[in-house]
């Protein structure tokens, strides 16, 4: 892709992106720039991919055909205030926050503006995001191809209705959380039976691993892979049984209910 890159801000999010966006080979590390207010995370990720790096916002607008903002949502009004006049002309502006909508980003940058609003997830660290986006109206089917391209360079992305972006962070924004928990919850319960640690968290993150890639792979209703593993009168039914009684589904539903709560509070605020 024959384009500039640049992120403003470079947090462990925009530094996942970066790795995946330079080992995918979707463009040359020179074409992509970052910049952050101390040195630590840029001396980092330009050791690690040769980037150029700069604590200048303003240099990140001038050099960049695709701008992202990698910034937390509190930081967007100041730092497209400042940045604004040095943008070129066809910027792309990527924003990856919750709550930061296409018509407010409009607002601040005018109605002429080419937007999409994304939301990432940090496996994009290992390969293996999921992300949303959706875009405006002045955005051209290549110039989302682009942006596309990216995303795609260390994940998996799907384009939604901005309706639906608030429902994001509940199923992949912010569920690597929630799933963390589980591993750390199935290693303490073999480390409870005896197992050694380090181990038992390895067969947990596995399982994991594999019961993702069995739905993605195969297709099939998770509720159909779950009934295959239950055999009649056996062990995994027993286990079922009792997450049931503890309203397992029902307490995950409800977390989802509240970060996306949470992600709509952000918006309007």
């Amino acid at each position: 892709m024959n384009k500039t890159i640049g992120f403003i801000g470079c947090g462990n999010m925009a530094r996942a992106m970066i790795s995946g966006i330079v080992k995918s080979n979707l463009v040359y590390s020179e074409n992509v720039i970052a910049s952050n207010p101390s040195d630590n995370n840029l001396i980092k990720v330009q050791e690690e991919h040769n980037i150029k790096v700069t604590k200048d916002n303003k240099e990140v607008a001038k050099f960049s055909d695709i701008v992202i903002l990698a910034v937390k949502p509190y930081k967007y009004f100041e730092v497209i205030d400042e940045i604004k006049p040095y943008l070129k002309k066809d910027v792309v502006i990527v924003t990856i926050a919750a709550g930061i909508t296409l018509e407010r980003m409009s607002n601040l940058l005018g109605e002429k503006a080419k937007i999409i609003r994304t939301m990432p997830n940090t496996p994009a660290l290992v390969g293996e995001g999921m992300s949303a986006l959706c875009s405006n109206t002045n955005i051209t089917p290549n110039e989302l191809q682009d942006v596309l391209k990216i995303f795609e360079s260390f994940g998996k992305v799907e384009i939604l209705d901005e309706k639906l972006i608030d429902v994001v962070p509940s199923v992949s924004g912010s569920s690597p959380a929630y799933v963390y928990m589980l591993i750390e919850a199935l290693g303490d319960g073999a480390v409870l039976q005896g197992m050694p640690r380090g181990k038992a968290y390895k067969m947990a993150a596995q399982a994991v691993l594999g019961a993702a890639k069995m739905v993605i792979e195969t297709g099939e209703h998770p509720g159909k892979l779950k009934d295959d593993v239950c055999s009649p009168g056996g062990t995994t039914i027993a286990a079922v049984y009792t997450l049931e009684k503890n309203n397992f589904r029902g307490s995950v539903i409800s977390a989802m209910e509240s970060c996306t709560e949470k992600a709509i509070k952000m918006g309007k605020n």
